[in-house]
């Protein structure tokens, strides 16, 4: 069965201490486990995923506009990769085997091709790692057990701004989407 792993919004404005939107010292505790499996899934020619937030300055149509203050803008060094993974994605980012998403909304597969890129290489089982849990690592692995993907939630690579949010994703995953959590 072949799988790939999605990397969910690991960037400097959700991840580095001044982000426009940081999860903070949960989100920076995770980083050598995120690097640790995408350079193995990519070494291994496996599928990499970057799945990253992108928005438009001014864009008050966009339903997050009224919850969250303005991140991950088009062009900004907020939505730059974090650390150690954007260096990781200039080495591996020619590879026939990584692709990298925008997305404009919670989920990896709203309004992208992320599902029939993956069918078309028939990826059926999905590893998340990223941030935040009970956001966006929570709507993807929706989408993605209504897709019908095998989901696996590596527990040491995810993380949120919210304790209590993050615990209660992580027993959602499992009681209610039969993900394996590693």
């Amino acid at each position: 069965m072949a799988r790939a792993l999605i990397n969910i919004d690991y960037t400097n404005d959700f991840i580095a201490e001044d982000g426009a939107l940081t999860c903070g010292e949960p989100g920076r505790a995770i980083e050598d486990e995120v690097v640790r499996l995408t350079r193995e899934f990519a070494e291994a020619g496996e599928w990499v995923v970057f799945a990253v937030d992108v928005h438009e300055p001014g864009d008050a149509w966009h339903p997050e506009t009224k919850l969250f203050p303005p991140h991950n803008l088009r062009g900004t060094k907020g939505r730059e990769l974090y650390g150690k993974l954007g260096e990781l994605y200039e080495e591996i980012r020619g590879l026939p085997n990584v692709l990298y998403r925008d997305k404009t909304r919670y989920s990896a597969f709203a309004g992208t091709d992320l599902d029939l890129r993956l069918r078309e290489r028939g990826v059926r089982e999905l590893h998340l790692v990223g941030d935040c849990t009970d956001i966006c690592i929570l709507h993807t692995a929706v989408d993605a057990y209504n897709l019908g993907y095998r989901l696996v939630i590596h527990e040491r690579a995810v993380a949120s701004f919210n304790a209590v949010g993050h615990e209660w994703a992580l027993q959602h995953f499992r009681g209610c989407l039969g993900a394996d959590i590693r």
